[in-house]
């Protein structure tokens, strides 16, 4: 699993940097975290398949996170796109897409459900639980906590082969099935696997100032997604727009005792200086890690 940040800037696209969209890459499915401006063009340049995304989680409902929407929703289609597809977001999402799509006749080959997420509601997807929160911003704002399934432990090779079992194709069975036959003997295939591991947990956060629900959303993440849309010396500007300082984003990531945090929606006056906020967030929190446009980081639990 990994995460792959097509757009990493703020408010408007620059040179350097798109405005958001972030996909979550897994095996089974691909997810998008907000759609803005230019999404597709991005998604040329990457290995990422409009007709594998399968959900989009929205943020909020400004221009810079869902201007990309309608023409992605639209393109999935004619690049042969017809298995389900979910977006979730704040109320007014689904009025929004489905005028959009009246208005400039956009016919759709595959099912689009729309869910308006609600403030503490848990949602099921792909075998994740997604918890939604409402942040502070001065637009209706969401955050999004993912938690993965259960993993199974790793296979006790010693213990089989102390067994006599031999490696090969019943291996695989063992870390699939609940049981397993041996030399004419049953066995409980939990009897060879380690303890099972916990799911990987992660925190994808909108335009947001600090506050106790991004705390919350991120309590013990593997990787918290944060913006860094300021500086420290502008941490009044930020506050005034509902956004936050680099610093800031480190100060949630500690407090939420997050495993990594990464920084995203850049202000495009940090140009010339955005090692500036890597290093303002690494004074409170060490692991953080600032994002540009096409950066990959892979995601483990």
């Amino acid at each position: 699993m990994e995460f792959y940040f097509l757009g990493t800037g703020a408010g408007m696209p620059s040179k350097q940097r798109n405005v958001t969209s972030i996909a979550l890459l897994h095996p089974k499915m691909t997810w998008l975290f907000d759609c803005g401006e230019a999404t597709q063009h991005q998604i040329l340049h990457s290995p990422i398949k409009p007709r594998k995304v399968n959900a989009i989680f929205i943020t909020h409902l400004h221009g810079d996170h869902i201007f990309g929407l309608p023409g992605f929703i639209s393109t999935r289609a004619a690049l042969e796109g017809t298995t389900p597809l979910t977006i979730y977001g704040p109320p007014g999402i689904r009025e929004w897409i489905e005028a959009t799509l009246r208005v400039t006749g956009t016919y759709l080959r595959y099912t689009l459900r729309i869910i308006e997420v609600e403030d503490g509601h848990t949602y099921e997807q792909d075998g994740f639980l997604i918890t939604a929160r409402l942040l502070e911003h001065r637009f209706l704002a969401f955050g999004y906590r993912l938690e993965g399934p259960q993993e199974r432990g790793a296979l006790r090779v010693d213990a089989l082969k102390a067994l006599g079992v031999p490696s090969g194709p019943l291996y695989r069975r063992i870390t699939q099935e609940e049981t397993f036959e041996f030399d004419g003997t049953v066995y409980a295939s939990s009897d060879f696997l380690e303890a099972p591991k916990s799911g990987v947990k992660l925190a994808v956060l909108g335009d947001t100032m600090p506050c106790e629900a991004s705390v919350t959303l991120a309590h013990g993440v593997d990787v918290l997604v944060h913006e860094a849309t300021f500086a420290d010396r502008e941490v009044e500007h930020a506050g005034r727009f509902g956004h936050s300082t680099a610093r800031q984003a480190a100060e949630i990531a500690r407090a939420a005792e997050a495993k990594t945090l990464l920084l995203t929606h850049v202000s495009a006056r940090y140009v010339e200086q955005e090692d500036l906020l890597e290093q303002e967030a690494r004074e409170v929190f060490p692991n953080s890690h600032l994002m540009h446009d096409h950066r990959v980081v892979p995601v483990k639990g």
